[in-house]
């Protein structure tokens, strides 16, 4: 394959309008240089970390992406093409890549990984077995430090990886209190996911919810910050922990999002917040798998992926995550 598709990134976005910032283009792909790797795409993740990426801001994980260059996200899919033998023609793959047909990776900057091609349905590389089930497994384990017996609250719950947390805590025995949207969400963490309380934030009032929690919150995986943030904080538990994985409330502006209106409550309740990035765990992989595939084939690991069909839809997809239309995992399907 000579020709492919990818999308460019021409402008940084204004709010939720990507459709003004991103072009599907066509191009003629160059021959590869060596040690590069070539990977027809089947899916894309959508994930909403990459919204800060596509922005001008520099003070955040990743420098932001260049305008004028491709989109980049995380790729699953086979490799077509490979000058570096530890990546052979026709083995699966997962990294960081082009939201394109073809992705063209250099392995090691890429964190691009040969995949257990025996998966009954390779999505679950982007899901039971994939970055946001790791980000659960640690950030609930060892970040949070959640223990059996105690109260973990997860911000975004019904999303691809709330949804992972709330299983993960529930298999270490840690007892879930689930946000999300609407009641469909909750109805989803609660009958499927094992959460024992679910609370919808858009009609209910948080604060109020949590602080009927016998004994207060131990631990809460904040997916969001801002306004839920601050109903947690007050709440929780003298000695509680906060693992900090996302700060979606903030991420249609390029503006930085404002602290916690009751940071006071760290002092008073001495707690520990800690934020935490999975790709610097990536060398632990070893470690995790073992235990996710054992929930995974039990069935106490299940994900629902939310499936956008096309490249030319990658926008839509998008859209249904960082909106949250979506419940579970979105991704994009790119080969028909």
């Amino acid at each position: 394959m000579t020709s492919n598709q990818f999308w460019r990134l021409n402008h940084h976005p204004q709010g939720t309008d990507f459709a003004g910032a991103l072009s599907l283009e066509s191009e003629t792909l160059a021959p590869l240089a060596q040690g590069q790797v070539r990977v027809a795409t089947h899916w894309l993740s959508m994930d909403a970390g990459t919204r800060m990426w596509m922005g001008p801001r520099t003070d955040g994980y990743q420098p932001p992406l260049p305008l004028g260059t491709a989109m980049v996200g995380l790729v699953l899919g086979r490799v077509s093409e490979s000058r570096d033998p530890a990546f052979p023609e026709g083995a699966l793959v997962r990294g960081f890549g082009q939201w394109a047909e073809v992705a063209t990776m250099d392995p090691a900057l890429s964190g691009l990984t040969v995949l257990d091609d025996t998966v009954a349905d390779p999505r679950a590389h982007f899901g039971e077995l994939g970055m946001n089930a790791w980000t659960a497994y640690v950030g609930v384990k060892e970040v949070a430090a959640a223990k059996p017996g105690e109260w973990l609250v997860v911000s975004a719950a019904a999303g691809a990886t709330g949804s992972l947390v709330c299983q993960v805590a529930r298999n270490l025995g840690v007892r879930v209190i689930g946000m999300a949207g609407g009641p469909e969400k909750c109805r989803y963490l609660t009958e499927e996911l094992g959460a024992e309380i679910a609370i919808d934030y858009k009609a209910e009032d948080v604060a109020a919810r949590l602080a009927a929690v016998p004994g207060g919150v131990h631990a809460y995986f904040d997916n969001v910050g801002g306004p839920l943030l601050d109903a947690v904080l007050p709440n929780m538990a003298h000695y509680g922990r906060v693992a900090v994985c996302g700060l979606v409330a903030g991420y249609n502006s390029d503006e930085p999002l404002p602290g916690p209106a009751r940071f006071d409550q760290v002092l008073m309740r001495r707690l520990r917040i800690e934020g935490f990035f999975i790709p610097d765990f990536l060398h632990r992989g070893a470690e995790f798998m073992p235990v996710l595939r054992e929930w995974m084939d039990a069935g106490k690991l299940k994900v629902r992926f939310d499936e956008t069909v096309g490249i030319e839809n990658v926008l839509v997809g998008y859209d249904r995550m960082l909106s949250g239309k979506n419940i579970g995992k979105a991704i994009v399907k790119v080969a028909r």
